[in-house]
């Protein structure tokens, strides 16, 4: 039996001591699991699902704590101390997620939040952080459709928009021009698949197809954010329609629909415009 440093195992209880149950690690021997983290009603021949990591002495142990991250996997975390050797990241265990120099883009300072990638140091098989993630970014053309549904973590602002990691593997890019809400740095949101580029590049849409509720309240917040009047209405081409807002022009004409029934808006020849 091997196990996973950094990620959750599920060990057997082999061995019930004062100060916890230690779990039958196979190759790596027994482990730890203090008993501050035993669940209760716990005993010999039960299997846990713990989250195994290094302590302050370096000594594998076990937790039934979750992390805010998992080796192979991309966060968001704040720095809670930095020294000579690189930043600290409060992950949620007792002891922080360290970031050398090296791994950093920029020197990291306390308070401040960071998107990085977490792996196992293979000369030192210790849990890290880098904050270069664009190197454990898949480069394969992805298997996506227009209009898929997938879950992103927004990881730094660009000219262009936001990029944002696809379902903890891939880069996409969210336009500035096709966002109508407030979205920051470590945010984790559904996004959808506008279009996967022969080159690979994806490009996101905050909303979806058919299946996407309300449109109403977001056409009526970008007729607000660009003056009070677009040169869209219910005549527009669907392209147009689906470039602009990233939905199908039957859910725009619903949602004009149900704006001009609740006099909030009047349909022109040349476009859409608010009554307030």
């Amino acid at each position: 039996m091997s196990i996973e440093l950094g990620r959750f195992n599920t060990l057997e209880v082999v061995k019930e001591v004062d100060f916890g149950m230690y779990l039958d690690g196979g190759e790596q021997g027994e482990i730890l699991l203090p008993t501050r983290y035993v669940p209760e009603n716990c005993k010999v021949g039960d299997r846990l699902n713990v989250f195994l990591y290094l302590d302050m002495e370096e000594r594998l142990i076990a937790t039934t704590l979750a992390p805010l991250v998992q080796v192979g996997e991309f966060a968001c975390l704040e720095v809670n101390w930095v020294n000579e050797y690189g930043a600290f990241l409060n992950w949620g265990l007792m002891k922080d997620l360290f970031v050398p120099f090296r791994e950093q883009k920029m020197k990291m300072q306390v308070g401040r939040e960071y998107v990085v990638y977490a792996y196992v140091d293979e000369e030192s098989y210790r849990i890290v952080a880098s904050a270069k993630v664009d190197r454990y970014l898949s480069k394969e053309i992805p298997a996506y459709q227009p209009g898929d549904e997938v879950d992103i973590l927004i990881w730094q602002k660009t000219e262009l928009g936001f990029k944002a990691i696809i379902d903890n593997k891939y880069s996409g890019l969210l336009y500035e021009n096709q966002i109508f809400c407030d979205i920051y740095t470590g945010d984790k949101m559904k996004a959808y698949i506008k279009q996967v580029r022969p080159d690979g590049k994806i490009d996101l849409i905050l909303h979806g197809s058919e299946h996407v509720g309300d449109f109403s309240n977001t056409l009526l917040q970008y007729i607000k954010d660009h003056g009070g009047a677009i040169p869209f209405n219910d005549k527009s081409d669907a392209p147009d329609i689906y470039d602009t807002f990233g939905v199908s022009k039957k859910i725009f004409k619903k949602a004009v629909g149900d704006l001009y029934k609740k006099r909030l808006i009047v349909i022109g020849e040349d476009g859409l415009r608010l009554t307030f």
